[in-house]
């Protein structure tokens, strides 16, 4: 399906000259022009009949901040290697944000456009970087040797499929635009670019994020359903029957609740009254189906630190971000370029700039005559190497169609999904909670009639309602909080479900949190890593505050990383589960009451239910059977192991309170 998106303000809202004397005019001046051709990009929206095209000047700079917001309306191509902005490692190719100050613009409509762009675009001869068996041994190690190791719960390595063209880059990517345009379907933007130097073209399926009129919306998809038949099961099996079944896959599902968790932390940390989840819903390409949701919140925030505290998506880096982008840097030997960034539209108006950011993905790249097209696949615990292997060739078959790599005759033959709309026309939107937008009456259409919507709205009932509503903040308590980071931003919901809560909250990295905090509640959060790991300064420092906080006989209250260590210190025994839990939600027996939870851990303590800790004297709740240590509790003292936080927590805000008043009261909760 396809998750509604805000209007973006039409063209005389624009600064830049409305192009010439008939709308056509720009677009055919570029297509005479040549390798002449200035600056420019084509841009089509989703459900738009009309496309732009836009040109002007390029200006390049380094920081996301440096962006020239002056009145002009900009397109800016933000590369990979910006994650460093916060402070992530990423491979470092010096690529540049690069910018298009916009000079004169034309809308058309996109029948029109397609009958001037190229008929017949070159085709180009592709092979892969990276072996279809190189590539899965590279999934096995990242299973093993990250997930396996607690150093996340997902993460995207991609590899690239690369040839050469020797046609000026404007007329490529105008030929290829085409099309695009006409047999690509259910893109959020359908777009080409043309600078020196570099060109693009693509049709990406999923909006990083938005900022329009102070609505902020991020837009998460994962889970892949591929059409292709993909073995003789398949053959036998109804494009219907296999669509069911991927709806019920378990990896798949919780593939789409992990993207969502880690872009509700951006969202926690963009809008100060958080984020809220629409759908799921279904986004139907010409030869994949993919899930997704729409998260929305408000804030005031100048467009470009939205842009800088949102990056990037977690369905092109993984989770926790930090540590993505580190294994990233770990299995890519080479910088990422623009691949898994934004195409951020920048534009002016009266009460300053609106944003409007899709990643780029499903996009091929021109530079000096090589063309390559990256693409990657969502590793979890659950992957098989064979199909994340399969998965990828999917992702990439929409665009190395176009660029004529895979003959026309051999991806019309592919079966589509089911509600899928004929090449060129928008795809209904199918899902619950689908708001009014360009396609409402298609929407409201297939949701009434769709097999598979009840099905998708059922998935709502194990998801944390205070996620899925507005949320009212409880009157103040006139208490304070100290929120721990352990480079997790899980702690960014943390903080806010605690100000929910009424409590005045205040966030901090490890490094930098205090000795001893006058706070009336340390909130030690959660983290990647191997608690037992002494050399590790992050563990080394936490083991440090827990211990002072315990000494100074204050409230504190420890989750997943940190209830680790803090078990660790209480004598408790550690392991590593035998399988890691990432995303899994689990009902579980905590002093007498039942909650559903959600979990991202590899390792987990020991001990049996009801006893007391060696040290500490912490009463333990733990599995009946296995021993996994749920939570502890003492005076004023209290941990747990599971992300209340999290939108896979449903009892997760009435437990976080159940602790807090408890542990606020210095009594065992």
């Amino acid at each position: 399906m396809t998750a509604p998106h805000p209007a973006i303000s039409n063209a005389a809202a624009h600064p830049a000259e409305q192009s010439r004397d008939r709308p056509t005019a720009l677009l055919a001046s570029l297509l005479d022009a040549g390798a002449d051709a200035p600056p420019f990009a084509v841009i089509r929206r989703e459900h738009d009949a009309t496309l732009d095209v836009l040109v002007g000047e390029v200006v390049d700079v380094d920081l996301l901040a440096d962006i020239p917001l002056d009145g002009d309306e900009v397109l800016a191509l933000v590369p990979f290697r910006q994650v460093r902005e916060r402070g992530f490692e990423a491979h470092d190719d010096g690529a540049p944000i690069r910018c298009l100050v916009v000079r004169e613009r034309a809308v058309l409509p996109v029948a029109e456009a397609i009958e001037l762009l190229p008929r017949h675009p070159i085709a180009v001869d592709l092979d892969v970087d990276v072996s279809d068996e190189a590539y899965a041994d590279i999934v096995r190690r990242v299973i093993q040797e990250e997930i396996g190791r607690g150093e996340g719960a997902n993460f995207v390595i991609r590899r690239e499929f690369v040839g050469e063209v020797d046609v000026p880059p404007s007329t490529a990517v105008l030929g290829w635009l085409r099309a695009l345009l006409e047999h690509e379907q259910g893109a959020f933007w359908t777009f080409a670019v043309h600078t020196p130097g570099l060109a693009a073209v693509g049709a990406t399926p999923e909006r990083h994020v938005s900022s329009i009129d102070g609505l902020v919306s991020m837009n998460p998809i994962s889970g892949t359903f591929r059409h292709d038949v993909l073995t003789e099961a398949d053959a036998e099996t109804s494009v219907d029957e296999r669509l069911l079944a991927f709806l019920h896959d378990v990896k798949e599902r919780e593939e789409l609740v992990m993207v969502v968790d880690e872009e509700l932390k951006m969202m926690s940390a963009v809008c100060p009254e958080g984020g809220r989840i629409r759908g799921p819903f279904l986004k139907r390409m010409s030869r994949l189906t993919h899930t997704e949701y729409l998260l929305e919140g408000h804030s005031d925030l100048d467009p470009r630190e939205v842009l800088r505290r949102t990056m990037f998506a977690p369905t092109v880096t993984g989770s926790p971000m930090g540590n993505a982008c580190s294994v990233i840097a770990r299995h890519e030997p080479t910088a990422r370029g623009y691949y898994a960034g934004v195409f951020a539209r920048f534009t002016p108006t009266a009460a300053g700039y609106d944003v409007d950011a899709p990643i780029l993905i499903r996009t091929a790249y021109l530079r000096d005559g090589r063309v390559s097209v990256p693409v990657g696949a969502t590793l979890v615990r659950h992957s098989d190497p064979v199909g994340e292997v399969a998965e990828t060739r999917a992702k990439a078959a929409g665009m190395l169609t176009a660029l004529g790599a895979i003959p026309r005759a051999d991806a019309a033959a592919r079966p589509t999904a089911p509600g899928t709309a004929a090449p060129g026309t928008a795809a209904p939107s199918v899902g619950p909670n689908a708001a009014p937008d360009a396609g409402a009456t298609a929407t409201a259409t297939a949701t009434a009639v769709d097999p598979h919507a009840e099905l998708l709205a059922a998935r709502n009932d194990q998801l944390a309602a205070f996620w899925r509503s507005p949320q009212h903040a409880h009157e103040p308590r006139g208490r304070s909080a100290l929120v721990i980071d352990a480079n997790d931003d899980f702690t960014t919901m943390l903080a806010h479900q605690l100000r929910h809560l009424g409590l005045d909250v205040r966030l901090v990295p490890w490094h930098e949190a205090p000795d001893a905090a006058s706070e009336d509640l340390v909130v030690f959060g959660p983290g990647p890593g191997d608690p037992r790991d002494a050399a590790d300064p992050r563990i080394a420092r936490l083991r440090e505050l827990i211990a002072a906080r315990l000494e100074a006989d204050r409230p504190l209250l420890a989750v997943c990383l940190s209830h680790q260590v803090l078990s660790d210190l209480a004598g408790l025994e550690l392991a590593p589960l035998p399988t890691p839990r990432q995303g899994v939600q689990l009902p579980i027996e905590v002093f007498g009451e039942t909650a559903a939870i959600g979990f991202y851990n590899t390792f987990s303590a020991l001990a049996p239910d009801g006893s007391t800790t060696r040290r500490l004297d912490l009463e333990v709740a733990s599995d009946a059977t296995t021993g996994v240590v749920h939570a502890l509790r003492g005076r004023g003292v209290a941990s747990v192991q599971g992300h209340l936080e999290s939108v896979t927590s449903p009892d997760g805000l009435a437990l976080l309170e159940r602790l807090v008043d408890g542990v606020l009261a210095g009594a065992k909760v």
